[in-house]
């Protein structure tokens, strides 16, 4: 189970610190999504994630980490992402805890499942912002410098915008898309329903459904097929960037 995240058109998201009915979970795998990820800004544990990971397993879906403590690195998912937030000024979420996770687990990481996501957190009142001190940009140059910062200078092959809960301004979005070369734009927050989705995959590579799974589960089962409508029912329906 090692399809490629540059042919991810749709991601669940699942927090190992929230709690998931095995129904849920059940209906979540067969949806057709393209990828879980499992990770989350607080609470996470080795513990708990190796027993999210675990029930995931029981189904055929592929299955990434993204890691966010070195606490919880857990073997056996099929990719591994490490998030490095661009738009804060504490170097502990840039390359900090990267280089703590890397002390340990360097000589033991199949580097051919690990890739690296430059984040940008747009909504300053979500807990990811206010844990890792992230700035929202003021304008919309600001932000799209941080799209070159990750795809050109640093070549992330991720750029993932996350709003946190709430949906984003989707033309910051689109226009990002339009400035990337080689990463792939990942956009997060605030989808809880098919027309949100929709929205947000015409302007994004990848969509990622995170809240929507723990506040409103039909809402977030139906933005499966809300991408499959939109990409012509293709299965993995990539739309162009990183290929």
């Amino acid at each position: 189970m090692q399809e490629s995240f540059t042919r991810w058109r749709h991601i669940f998201k699942l927090d190992p610190d929230k709690d998931l009915s095995d129904e849920a979970l059940d209906k979540l795998c067969r949806s057709g999504t393209d990828a879980f990820v499992i990770g989350g800004s607080s609470g996470v544990t080795y513990d708990n994630t190796s027993s999210l990971l675990e029930r995931i397993r029981r189904y055929p879906v592929v299955c990434a980490l993204e890691i966010s403590t070195d606490e919880a690195l857990v073997q056996g998912f099929d990719w591994y992402l490490v998030p490095s937030v661009l738009n804060t000024a504490r170097g502990e979420w840039i390359t900090g805890r990267h280089q703590q996770v890397l002390a340990s687990a360097e000589p033991y990481m199949d580097w051919s499942r690990v890739a690296a996501e430059g984040y940008v957190i747009l909504n300053e009142q979500s807990t990811a912002a206010k844990l890792t001190g992230a700035v929202k940009p003021e304008a919309l140059e600001d932000f799209l410098a941080y799209a070159a910062l990750g795809d050109k200078l640093f070549r992330v092959p991720i750029f993932y915008v996350e709003y946190s809960g709430v949906f984003g301004n989707m033309n910051w979005v689109r226009r990002a898309r339009e400035r990337l070369i080689s990463a792939r734009l990942f956009y997060g927050g605030g989808i809880d329903g098919p027309e949100r989705a929709r929205q947000a995959a015409e302007a994004a590579h990848t969509i990622v459904v995170g809240n929507a799974v723990y506040q409103n589960l039909s809402g977030a089962l139906a933005t499966v097929e809300a991408v499959r409508r939109l990409d012509g029912a293709s299965p993995s329906g990539a739309a162009g960037g990183y290929l």
